[in-house]
């Protein structure tokens, strides 16, 4: 049988832009090949991404990034692609997890990834998206220990994220594809659920290498640091990783 075909997914901060030319943005960026967006909710500490996104965070909260403008960014998203939000304990802690996954879900948002969910609030946090029908996938660091990983699997729902390197978000030094190949094995013996992998996939030729052995792949770093710098380059980047991603599908007999 087939293993469908990788997706494509982009990572975009909310509230980098005013509404009307995020909205263009995002139509560009889905023509391109966004299967779906994760739209990241702005924080002030974001400990585990890398100086880029962080900065974008920044700027994003400069122009009085909130809940509400949150919701804008994902009922946009949401009309054009599969969209995930990714958010950090803090936000979470700010708004109240339930009322966060509430604003969230009724903006059409699929599903929520807490890259900093402490593992004590794992299995709450699940019951709080259920119950507003979003999905809590789960970032699975390499260094997870297999007694923890059992745990934070099984509370987890809609798909596992595997980090293509160990670094913050933004690396862009090799990628060690033998060990990342290992770690998505060990999940999928762990879980039935999809695996998902970004981090540190900052070419074309790397999304191509990580494509065969994930569901999906995400782009976040290269395509913030155009959207920052040069936005009209963006949804050709986007087309480039895109077709990289369709050349290595592969298929399991």
């Amino acid at each position: 049988m087939s293993r469908p075909r990788t997706a494509l997914g982009v990572f975009v901060p909310a509230g980098l832009s005013d509404v009307a030319d995020e909205a263009r943005m995002l139509g560009d960026l889905s023509r391109s090949g966004a299967a779906l967006f994760e739209i990241g909710a702005p924080a002030a500490d974001p400990v585990l991404d890398g100086p880029v996104i962080a900065s974008a965070y920044r700027q994003a909260l400069r122009r009085g990034t909130d809940l509400a403008r949150l919701q804008q960014t994902i009922e946009r998203a949401a009309a054009l692609a599969p969209t995930v939000v990714v958010a950090y304990w803090a936000s979470l802690q700010q708004h109240g997890p339930s009322r966060f996954a509430a604003r969230l879900a009724a903006a059409g948002a699929c599903a929520v990834m807490v890259p900093d969910l402490p593992a004590d609030q794992a299995v709450a946090w699940r019951q709080a998206t259920g119950s507003v029908g979003l999905l809590a996938p789960a970032l699975i660091p390499r260094q997870m220990p297999k007694e923890k990983l059992g745990a934070v699997a099984a509370a987890a729902s809609g798909w596992l994220y595997a980090p293509a390197s160990t670094g913050p978000t933004g690396y862009r030094g090799p990628l060690d594809t033998p060990a990342l190949a290992q770690e998505v094995e060990r999940l999928r013996a762990t879980s039935t659920l999809p695996i998902v992998s970004g981090i540190g996939v900052s070419t074309p030729a790397k999304a191509a290498a990580v494509a065969p052995l994930v569901d999906a792949v995400i782009i976040g770093t290269p395509i913030v640091r155009a959207l920052t710098t040069t936005p009209h380059n963006t949804p050709s980047m986007v087309a480039q990783f895109a077709a990289a991603v369709a050349a290595r599908q592969v298929h399991h007999g």
